[in-house]
């Protein structure tokens, strides 16, 4: 199999940033990540980053790195019994790994921000270039959104690098692995479609039925 230096870059010029924070990320994920995740993390990194220049936006490629790299980390196993978000779960992460390393308190909010918003549409697109270019990243692997925004060669090229085989039914089986075990975690997001899909006998919970059933007396 190819190694990656013999593979093509993406047409425009987009690497990960050559720091050690960005290796240590890089390795932390591959250890405890599977190739799923790993290979759709770094392809959100690239996405994020072409939709970045293609909005004319001034961002620090190695945070954008940094939360690209983690946000789906609340996934694992050791996660199902948090009671959190996962999106919380990956973010605490990211936020773990960078104070260990002494990161600016300023930047890490930021990554803290950009993970754990990713799954919350309309309102990242609104914040810090950082934190609207994680979820541009996720939205166009996930969802293809802004699809024909990247040419079919930064596109084909990123693939290479990073293969997506039957990645749809993949990815919904790991949402669904990781959030099933907590599902009172879903009220009010997007993940709730996914249980509701693939786990039987899941009920999402009703905003309008939980204010009718407030303790509230009026």
């Amino acid at each position: 199999m190819p190694s990656s230096a013999d593979l093509p870059a993406p047409a425009t010029t987009v690497t990960v940033p050559d720091t050690e924070l960005a290796s240590d990320a890089t390795q932390l994920v591959r250890d405890t990540t599977d190739d799923l995740i790993y290979h759709h993390s770094r392809r959100v990194y690239f996405f994020g980053e072409l939709q970045g220049h293609h909005r004319r936006l001034s961002f620090d490629p190695e945070l954008l790195y940094v939360a690209a790299m983690f946000h789906d980390l609340g996934l694992n196993e050791e996660f199902r019994g948090s009671g959190r978000r996962f999106e919380v779960d990956s973010a605490d992460e990211a936020r773990r790994f960078l104070q260990s390393r002494g990161v600016p308190e300023d930047s890490i909010r930021r990554v803290w921000t950009a993970v754990a918003l990713h799954t919350t549409p309309g309102i990242p697109a609104h914040m810090e270039p950082e934190v609207a270019l994680v979820t541009a990243g996720v939205e166009y692997d996930v969802l293809g959104i802004g699809y024909h925004d990247i040419s079919e060669a930064d596109r084909t090229a990123i693939v290479a690098l990073h293969p997506r085989p039957d990645f749809k039914r993949r990815i919904l089986k790991a949402f669904t692995e990781g959030i099933a075990p907590k599902p009172e975690t879903t009220f009010g997001n997007v993940k709730a479609d996914v249980l509701e899909r693939y786990v039987p006998g899941f009920t999402r919970g009703d905003f309008v039925d939980t204010i009718l059933d407030s303790a509230w007396p009026e």
